[in-house]
C-alpha cells in the first residue's frame, strides 16, 4: 500500500512532464516515421514533397508554391526550412535592406530560395547553394516551378567551404549585401569567417541564420557577439510547424568595424540580445 501511495505521488509529475513535452514528442515521431518512409521506400521525403508540390501548386506562383509546401509538412511529413513565420521575419528584414546581391547557404527542398527571390527588389540576383545533389535537384524544380529562371536565381551544387572563396572568380558575386543561412549550423561560423576572410560581406550586409536555438548554433552565436563586427539581434518564433517549440532566427548587421569595440557592440543589441553563453 505505501508503494502504491508514493507511486501516485509522482502520477501529477509525470503527466506534467508529459504535456510539457508533447511538442517534442510529436516532432520526433514526425521526423522518425519520415526516416523509417525513406528507409522503407525508394522514393526519398523530398521527392515525395515534389509530387504533391505538383499535383497541387500553381506554377509561376510562388506565393502559391510556399503555401502548397506549408500544407504538405503540416499535413503529410515534416520538411525542415525556415517556414513561414520566420520566413516573414526574413521577408521584411530583406525589404527594408533592398539588397541586390543575395546568398543562401542550404537550399535544401528550395523553400528558401523561392521566399527570397519573390522578396527581391528589381534587377537584384539570388546565389543559392546546396552540397546534396539529390536536393539540389529537387530544389532546382521548385524555384523553376514558382517561375524564377536562372538570371534571378542561380543554384550551386557543392559544398559552402568551397564555392564561398570561388564566389568572386566563377561566380561573379564580388560582395554580397544579404546572407541566409539554412545549411548545417555546425558550419555557420566556419562560413561567416570565410565570408569575412574573402571580403565578400558589403559594408552594412545583413546575415540572416535560422534555426539558431533549435537544434542551436552556440560557437556562430559566441563569435558573431565576440568579434565586434557585427551588430546582433535575435527574432524568436516557433519552430516551422511546431507551435509549441521555441527557435529563433538572428539577424547580424556586418559594421566591418575591428574587434575590440565589444561592449559598444553588446550594447546595441539590446532587449534582443542573441543567447550566447
Amino acid at each position: 500500500m505505501v508503494s502504491v501511495a508514493i507511486a501516485l505521488a509522482f502520477v501529477p509529475l509525470v503527466l506534467a512532464l508529459a504535456l510539457r513535452s508533447r511538442h517534442w514528442v510529436v516532432l520526433v515521431a514526425r521526423v522518425a516515421l519520415g526516416w523509417l518512409r525513406d528507409r522503407l521506400s525508394s522514393v526519398p521525403r523530398e521527392h515525395r514533397a515534389l509530387q504533391y508540390l505538383l499535383t497541387h501548386a500553381v506554377p509561376g506562383d510562388p506565393r502559391h508554391v510556399l503555401l502548397t509546401l506549408d500544407q504538405w509538412s503540416r499535413r503529410c511529413e515534416h520538411l525542415s526550412c525556415v517556414g513561414p513565420e520566420k520566413g516573414r521575419v526574413v521577408e521584411r528584414v530583406l525589404s527594408a535592406r533592398s539588397p541586390q546581391r543575395v546568398l543562401e547557404l542550404g537550399t535544401s527542398c528550395g523553400y528558401g530560395a523561392v521566399l527570397l527571390a519573390r522578396a527581391l527588389p528589381p534587377g537584384a540576383r539570388l546565389l543559392t547553394v546546396e552540397r546534396d545533389p539529390q536536393r539540389a535537384a529537387m530544389a532546382e524544380k521548385v524555384i523553376r516551378l514558382a517561375g524564377f529562371d536562372e538570371r534571378t536565381v542561380q543554384l550551386i551544387v557543392g559544398p559552402s567551404e568551397e564555392v564561398i572563396p570561388q564566389l568572386r572568380s566563377r561566380h561573379r558575386m564580388d560582395t554580397t549585401d544579404f546572407i541566409l543561412m539554412e545549411h548545417g549550423k555546425s558550419c555557420y561560423e566556419r562560413d561567416l569567417r570565410l565570408l569575412e576572410r574573402h571580403r565578400l560581406l558589403a559594408p552594412g550586409a545583413t546575415v540572416m541564420a535560422d534555426h539558431v536555438l533549435v537544434p542551436g548554433a552556440p560557437r556562430f552565436l559566441r563569435y558573431a557577439r565576440g568579434s565586434g563586427r557585427f551588430r546582433c539581434r535575435l527574432h524568436r518564433a516557433t519552430l516551422e510547424y511546431c507551435q509549441g517549440i521555441t527557435d529563433g532566427i538572428a539577424e547580424l548587421r556586418y559594421t566591418g568595424r575591428d574587434a575590440g569595440n565589444v561592449v559598444g557592440t553588446q550594447r546595441e543589441c539590446g532587449g534582443n540580445t542573441l543567447g550566447m553563453g
